[in-house]
């Protein structure tokens, strides 16, 4: 009987990982000052989420995703920058320093995030459900810059590839249909 139990325990214990069944806007996160958030403040909004570094071939991407940002902010779109240091470290710095560099570099305005982990066990919950096994672009990250849209219901829109610019046409035109 006691083996029973345990088993039965087992399924009692409440989890904190994150499904993709569950909700984008309570997974918990750190701004770039470390301070607890959530997506909540960006609910019904257009989401463009990126995996970020300051050392990376696609840094320069930076100037497009704030160009795309400054152009449609002001019909609901977001870009959040998460920086991730998991690919060959080419995001080393400090919050501090991730901070300095995006806006001495680049002038970005648009919302960055934590230095977090997008692969392996080390995964964040928001990244297990972005590209987890229950998300419809799940899969690995391959690099750095990474996009994921989002609708403004909280749903994956299309997931695009490092090598994909964030001011071309295909992004563009799936940013431009999200906020229809």
């Amino acid at each position: 009987m006691k083996p029973f139990a345990l088993i039965a325990a087992l399924f009692l214990i409440p989890t904190t990982s994150i499904r993709a069944s569950d909700s984008l806007y309570d997974i918990p996160l750190k701004d770039i000052n470390g301070k607890e958030t959530t997506l909540k403040p960006y609910q019904g909004k257009v989401l463009l989420i990126v995996n970020v570094a300051s050392k990376c071939g696609f840094t320069s991407q930076y100037s497009g995703l704030e160009s795309i940002y400054e152009k449609y902010k002001n019909q609901g779109l977001v870009v959040l920058g998460f920086p991730c240091n998991q690919f060959l470290g080419q995001e080393p710095g400090t919050s501090a320093e991730i901070q300095q560099f995006c806006t001495s570099k680049y002038n970005v305005t648009f919302p960055i995030l934590e230095k977090i982990e997008v692969n392996g066990s080390g995964r964040h919950p928001l990244y297990e459900w972005l590209a987890g096994k229950d998300s419809p672009q799940g899969g690995l990250i391959k690099w750095n810059f990474t996009k994921f849209l989002i609708s403004r219901e909280g749903k994956i829109l299309d997931r695009f590839a490092p090598i994909t610019t964030p001011d071309s046409d295909p992004v563009i035109k799936a940013i431009e249909a999200a906020l229809r």
